[in-house]
């Protein structure tokens, strides 16, 4: 089939030639023939005559050649082999007399092959190896490497080639991974076959952790963030080791596991954290300390005891946390100074090195005692609150009026660590035996009142509190005054109240100087320069006062005076404002702005009633604009008084409207 291909193809040829000048020729598609092809030479000899081959100058062989015609002759080449190749000679005895030939070199070569040159290769970091590239091919092949596309040279250096052809890398590393070309090109021929050889370069994986150790203090609010910074090709795996007493529920992992976020840190979480990178050359492991702080915290057995002057009090603090926290108790005193108590044998001691212990507990040691707990973590306490009854007063004096006895506390009172609710206060003669007392408010004045004047009396207060009461004050021994004015009324400025243009406030008389009060006279006015006062008396047994008719965003000064038989006293002063007041929305009527509302509605009514009044009478007005603008109303011409009797002093216009002459 291949022959009969060729004998196709060459007579396609000779028709071509044989409109050619006439020459002597050799005629064949390949010159280049691939071992075991088939091949065809023609000869065009331009004429008739005897016609001969020769291979290489010899004369050749008969099976190879095969007559045409006269003119031309052809030699096949079947089966090509290497021994093949060479120069072939056509010559030609014309029937002239005249000799001539012409010659044509076969060239025969095998393909170049690669054979079982690998095509991948790993090698691992830092080592020194050798890429080959096994090439067979004739009759000569050439060995060349490229890498992206540029060629490698032999010179010496990291990259060399070989005798052998191979490609040699010293110390190779991960820059040297990417794809090799081996090129086996026969030699003086465009005749070449590539192979594309693909390194990759392993390295061994690393693990690396920046911080050994790693505080935090555990919370709900507290999240950690620990990463580990891994190397190596292929890209290796991440595991963690964790602490059998951790949470991993808790655990989140970025994608590729190289950090570790825990969040709500707890104590257990404390531990070893070991990163394991790991790949298929060999493993590698760092580890980090997970260091976590409790903040302290103090429990006290209880909050709160309530005891009787006498009692021991026991009770005990219980303190935890990472680090242990050191305990230690403070007496907090009205002045915020903190008092430690100590671990010796006093009354007041820390025993066990938690328990606070309060021997025969006296009014004095009622208050708060703190347990604190102290750790490099942070600080906690927690109050305890000892409850007992309130003390004696001190240092106290009594200054008597006409008709009372007034304490003066020269020293804060003991409250036992429970505010005072009251006092009790009491009185007697010299003749009696009995003690008169009252219980007043705290917030009530140290005062006695109604004693008989020009009288000598024992005076004693005790306070009290919501546990009892405490022990009385030393006795006073006063001489109460003579008859005399009043003193002067008690206002009490936090107290007054100012509702629109009205004032009122408390009144309090604590000594009405050994006789009745007859009346109170109150007197005021605005706060400036030449204002008149404006006076008015109230009763004895007024408790409060109230002052109308003030005048809105002013400054009043008041004066209130205490009046019995005996005179007047001097007077209580007292200044207060009285705002501008704020307008109010009255819920019954209607506003400004309603009132504004209706009248607008009104006056749009009646214009719109007079407009159309007009409208219908004389078609004037905004409606009848209107009217023609939108619907094109035509105008009706207007009768005169004259067109009404028949007559008329006008002329027609053209247009049928009246025009007047001049």
């Amino acid at each position: 089939m291949a022959e009969s291909m060729l004998i196709l193809r060459m007579c396609s040829i000779m028709l071509v030639l044989g409109f050619s000048e006439a020459k002597m020729e050799i005629i064949t598609s390949k010159p280049d023939l691939l071992l075991g092809e088939n091949a065809m030479l023609l000869c065009k000899a331009g004429g008739e005559g005897d016609i001969t081959w020769q291979k290489d100058g010899e004369d050749a062989e008969e099976d190879q050649i095969e007559k045409v015609d006269e003119t031309s002759s052809k030699l096949l080449i079947r089966n090509a082999k290497m021994e093949d190749a060479g120069r072939y000679t056509c010559l030609c005895d014309f029937d002239t007399g005249h000799i001539d030939h012409t010659s044509y070199i076969i060239f025969v070569y095998e393909r170049p092959s690669f054979g079982e040159t690998l095509a991948y290769h790993e090698f691992l970091e830092g080592q020194d190896v050798v890429i080959t590239c096994m090439v067979t091919g004739k009759p000569v092949v050439e060995v060349n490497w490229e890498r992206d596309h540029e060629k490698l040279h032999s010179e010496a250096g990291r990259i060399t080639r070989l005798k052998d052809n191979s490609l040699q890398i010293n110390n190779i590393n991960r820059k040297d991974r990417g794809t090799y070309t081996c090129e086996a090109k026969i030699k003086d021929r465009p005749i070449f076959e590539k192979l594309d050889i693909s390194i990759s370069v392993n390295v061994p994986p690393t693990a690396k952790i920046h911080e050994e150790v790693k505080k935090v203090t555990a919370g709900p609010e507290t999240n950690v963030s620990l990463r580990c910074l891994v190397e190596g090709v292929p890209q290796p795996n991440i595991i963690w080791t964790v602490p059998d007493s951790s949470d991993e529920s808790r655990y989140k992992y970025n994608s590729d596991k190289s950090e570790l976020i825990i969040s709500s840190v707890v104590r257990s979480d404390y531990g070893e954290y070991i990163c394991t990178a790991k790949n298929k050359i060999s493993e590698s492991s760092a580890m980090i300390m997970l260091d976590v702080s409790e903040h302290p915290v103090a429990v006290l057995s209880q909050k709160k005891m309530e005891l009787e002057p006498g009692q021991t009090l026991s009770v005990s603090c219980n303190v935890s946390g990472h680090p242990m926290p050191a305990l230690q108790w403070v007496r907090k005193t009205n002045n915020d100074h903190l008092l430690t108590v100590d671990a010796g044998g006093g009354r007041v001691r820390m025993e066990d090195g938690y328990v606070l212990v309060v021997d025969n507990v006296t009014s004095s040691d009622g208050g708060l005692y703190s347990c604190m707990a102290i750790s490099p973590a942070g600080n906690a306490s927690t109050d305890f609150s000892l409850q007992t009854w309130p003390g004696k007063a001190s240092q106290v004096s009594g200054t008597p009026g006409p008709t009372s006895v007034h304490f003066t506390l020269g020293a804060s009172l003991v409250d036992g660590g429970s505010p005072i609710t009251h006092f009790t206060l009491q009185w007697k003669t010299g003749r009696e035996n009995n003690w008169q007392e009252r219980v007043i408010q705290s917030t009530d004045p140290l005062v006695i009142k109604d004693l008989n004047p020009y009288t000598t009396y024992s005076v004693r207060f005790a306070p009290q509190n919501h546990l009892g009461q405490g022990g009385f004050s030393e006795e006073l021994t006063v001489r109460t005054q003579g008859i005399r004015e009043p003193d002067s009324p008690v206002l009490v400025a936090s107290e007054g109240k100012v509702e629109g243009n009205m004032f009122s406030i408390p009144l309090t008389q604590l000594d009405s100087g050994g006789s009745p009060i007859t009346h109170y006279t109150v007197r005021y006015r605005v706060n400036k320069v030449d204002e008149d006062w404006r006076e008015k008396d109230l009763p004895s047994n007024s408790t409060v006062i109230n002052l109308h008719d003030l005048q809105y965003k002013s400054d009043y000064h008041v004066e209130v005076l205490a009046v019995n038989p005996y005179g007047s006293s001097s007077p209580a002063k007292l200044n207060f404002n009285v705002p501008q007041p704020v307008a109010k929305m009255n819920k019954g009527g209607m506003g400004k702005g309603a009132v504004a509302g209706i009248v607008i509605a009104i006056f749009l009514a009646l214009l719109i009633a007079v407009d159309a009044t007009c409208c219908y009478t004389n078609r004037c007005g905004m409606l009848m604009f209107l009217a023609v603008k939108l619907f094109g109303q035509k105008v009706p011409r207007m009768k005169t008084v004259e067109e009404g009797d028949g007559t008329s002093n006008g002329k027609a216009s053209p247009n049928g409207d009246p025009a007047t002459e001049a």
